[in-house]
């Protein structure tokens, strides 16, 4: 009698990978079981998907979970008070247009689009992670701007609000301009016009942080 082969074994964080890419690049909604079993080496059976993640959206959320631990991460800088705050956020703004035009994985930035593309209504619980990441991002900025008047480094009169929404909008913006092609060297050139919005809100006879 034939002897069965020993059963292949199953790396968890590949195929999370796998399902990341494919989420990121067609959100939850567009993203089908059969092309996630096919990420997952095309040879998993339905019982084994629902064994190993629980469901689609149980995998969605190990997804987001890894994006966030991992790409996710450029705009951490936001939070760290040992930056100056106007290098915090450029350096943010620099560091996620260069992931977004990164080679290894889907262009744009998952979060951005997967909020922009949200699952239907019956699947809104699914996209909340993003939802909150993208809340973070927005509240780092927003912070730094109010680092910059307390500190000086912007003019007390400076509308926090406004400036932190055109830095917000702009990091948006960036997912739609990498998912169209454009390259990450006119996108970091657009980083370096969007700062001198900062430095034009400086006190008049302030310098630069």
């Amino acid at each position: 009698m034939a002897t069965m082969g020993r059963p292949r074994a199953f790396d968890r964080h590949a195929a999370v990978t796998q399902a990341m890419h494919l989420f990121w690049e067609h959100g939850f909604d567009a993203t089908s079981l059969a092309q996630l079993k096919d990420s997952l080496g095309g040879g998993i059976s339905a019982p084994s998907f629902y064994a190993a993640f629980g469901s689609k959206e149980g995998l969605f959320q190990e997804a987001v979970a890894q994006y966030l631990a991992t790409h996710g991460q450029v705009t951490a800088c936001l939070h760290d008070a040992a930056l100056a705050p106007r290098d915090a956020i450029e350096t943010a703004l620099r560091r996620s247009a260069a992931m977004q035009c990164g080679p290894d994985h889907p262009r744009g930035c998952m979060v951005s689009l997967g909020v922009m593309s949200a699952p239907s209504p019956a699947n809104a619980a699914v996209a909340q992670p993003l939802h909150d990441s993208r809340a973070e991002t927005s509240a780092g900025l927003l912070a730094c701007v109010r680092r910059g008047v307390a500190s000086g480094q912007l003019a007390a009169d400076t509308d926090t609000q406004a400036l932190a929404m055109v830095f917000d909008g702009f990091l948006t913006g960036v997912s739609t301009l990498a998912r169209d092609g454009v390259d990450a060297d006119r996108l970091d050139a657009a980083v370096t016009q969007v700062m001198r919005l900062w430095d034009a809100a400086r006190p008049a006879s302030g310098s630069r942080a």
